[in-house]
């Protein structure tokens, strides 16, 4: 099924693969016809030219293969006359042409096979990143980052080293032993039978060995993303490995790991490595009992002549090259099976935007509505009946205790994840209805830690966004960002490293809020955007916030309650429910949860 996917893609080289087609046939068919003009030359070695000059005619008395072979000779003591060494340059010449000629088209199958396995990898690779980027974010929350990158990487090159390197061999190997076996054929029809017989014999016993490599390479691969996994993630927190000394523990995961992919590496490869050696031995197999029976032919029946004797075993020994290597193919396509189940699952994953008719939402003009909200984590349950209201220019403030669901509750607004159950509605649309690129167009998000991206100041503060330089600098400014741009030498065009690791928290969490600005989104998301930042930065940015917020309508999540007391209207969450509601007056008043909030915060 996995092997028919990819081989569907060659439709869009037609081209190339016709001129793959003709090249590998042109090559197949000179490798017989190479071997078979051995033949002349072998009859010059043990009998000289001293021939009759009769020109051979085929009629009844004479086979296929005899008046081939009394031609070739025809014409060899015509081109000499009785000049051995003569005759022995002009089959060598011929030899060597017809070689050279068998080696060029090989060269051209090859050059346009490369065209095919590329262009296919291309498009397989295309296929996958873009399903890899409309993944809803519950599938990067359920899988590891390393086994995805693995699946992209390792398991892709898998299925172009197991799928299409076979595609040159399926063409041009059947064609090379259809060819030979024909030359075979023409030389002496008896011997030939025993190689027809054994052919299906071996592909036989090489296919009920491979049975298993499917599994086993499946095995290997998703220890293989283990492997990736682990790597990745200990190259992420490696600051806080070292913090804790934990250096031990992550070499002993990671070897222990390693370990079972030696293991099943080992036992799928030396599986895999059965093909060659076993083809290669019932091949010999049959040569020595060609030797025996054609030997039979040539000196006691005299049905063979010493020369198409010798040229019929250089022909079958030359069906074993290409028949080792289906055999071969036929075991790397049991491996590639298991990558490309793999390749092929991540493809075949949930696109987030639907494909479905839903509405577009092109503005935001009253509120957003939220009604008996229920959220769970598969069987954890974190949101619970939540109804509120927030109206357009309002803020609305989420506190509470870490894993209360705050965080949870303002990524149900983007869809980052679905809810359960209730409704969720902006301006009487029920989320649902709505397209999710028309829902997050509407909202600027400003997260605990800014996300930046290999590239300039300009390329994540624009994410590809047409915007000329000015507004840009706006942006900056407002995000109080100016003061240190100005400090590089390349101002916006300053580079920034992997996830901004050149740059401050408080530089970074700036550069977000001039994403945030730039997208001009009516709502907005501020989720701890100040909570890991020392007392200058978290100045700057909660100022560049409170331009951010002006005229918007905002979510904003904080511990430090300093930040949320103006906010027109405050929720406390706690265990995914709404425990307490309204301004910061009136919870002050109540002497309740925020209350004691405030009071801790005060003593601390």
């Amino acid at each position: 099924m996995f092997f028919a996917r990819v081989i569907k893609n060659l439709k869009l080289f037609k081209k190339e693969f016709g001129l793959n087609v003709l090249f590998s046939a042109l090559y197949a068919l000179f490798s017989a016809i190479a071997f078979f003009s051995l033949m002349p030359m072998l009859e010059v070695l043990f009998n000289g030219t001293n021939q009759t000059l009769v020109k051979p005619s085929l009629d009844s008395s004479l086979n296929l293969g005899s008046f081939l072979e009394n031609w070739l000779n025809y014409q060899v003591v015509v081109f000499s006359g009785d000049d051995n060494q003569k005759a022995i340059l002009f089959v060598v010449f011929v030899v060597i042409f017809l070689f050279f000629l068998k080696n060029v088209f090989n060269y051209f199958a090859l050059f346009f096979s490369t065209i095919i396995r590329n262009g296919v990898i291309k498009i397989i690779r295309k296929q996958i990143f873009e399903s890899l980027i409309v993944l809803p974010m519950s599938f990067f929350s359920n899988n590891k980052k390393g086994d995805v990158i693995s699946r992209i990487t390792s398991d892709v090159i898998e299925v172009q080293n197991s799928y299409l390197s076979i595609i040159e061999i399926f063409i041009r190997d059947p064609l090379s032993i259809i060819f030979t076996i024909t030359a075979m054929f023409i030389i002496s029809l008896e011997l030939t039978l025993f190689v027809i017989v054994f052919i299906p014999i071996s592909g036989f016993i090489i296919s009920y060995i491979g049975k298993t490599l499917r599994r086993r390479s499946l095995i290997v691969q998703k220890e293989q993303g283990e492997l990736t996994s682990i790597t990745e993630e200990t190259l992420n927190g490696i600051s806080v490995i070292k913090a804790f000394v934990s250096e031990t523990f992550f070499t002993n995961k990671f070897l222990d790991s390693n370990s079972k992919f030696f293991k099943y590496s080992n036992s799928l490869v030396n599986r895999q490595n059965i093909a060659a050696p076993l083809s290669e031995f019932l091949g010999i197999l049959v040569i020595g009992v060609l030797l025996w029976y054609g030997g039979k032919l040539v000196l006691i029946d005299m049905d063979l002549k010493p020369a198409a004797f010798i040229t019929y075993m250089g022909l079958s020994y030359g069906v074993l090259t290409p028949a080792k290597s289906i055999s071969k193919a036929l075991y790397a396509l049991k491996k590639g099976n298991a990558a490309a189940e793999r390749v092929y699952e991540l493809i075949d994953s949930e696109n987030e935007f639907e494909s479905q008719k839903i509405n577009d939402i092109k503005s935001f003009k009253q509120k957003i509505e939220m009604k008996n909200v229920s959220f769970s984590y598969g069987e954890t349950q974190v949101l619970k009946n939540i109804s509120l209201n927030i109206k357009k220019g309002e803020t609305l403030a989420i506190v509470g205790a870490s894993g209360s669901g705050k965080s949870t509750l303002a990524n149900l607004l983007p869809r980052f994840y679905n809810y359960n159950s209730g409704e969720l509605l902006i301006d009487g649309n029920e989320l649902r209805n709505i397209s999710k690129k028309s829902i997050r167009s509407l909202i600027g998000i400003v997260g605990q830690e800014s996300i930046l991206f290999n590239g300039s100041i300009r390329d994540n503060i624009l994410l590809g966004k047409q915007i000329d330089d000015d507004e840009v600098y706006n942006a900056l400014k407002t995000a109080n960002a100016l003061d240190f741009i100005n400090e590089f030498d390349d101002k916006i065009d300053h580079k920034i490293a992997d996830n901004g690791v050149n740059l401050s928290g408080g530089q970074k969490q700036r550069i977000a809020i001039a994403r945030a600005i730039i997208s001009k989104s009516p709502i907005l998301i501020l989720d701890e955007a100040t909570s890991s930042l020392d007392s200058k930065s978290e100045k700057l940015v909660q100022d560049a916030l409170i331009k951010l917020m002006d005229d918007k309508t905002s979510i904003v999540i904080a511990h430090r309650l300093s930040t949320v007391k103006n906010a027109q209207n405050i929720i406390v969450l706690e265990k995914g429910k709404i425990v307490e509601q309204g301004t910061h007056d009136d919870l002050i008043s109540r002497k309740g949860i925020y209350n004691n909030l405030i009071t801790l915060q005060s003593l601390s």
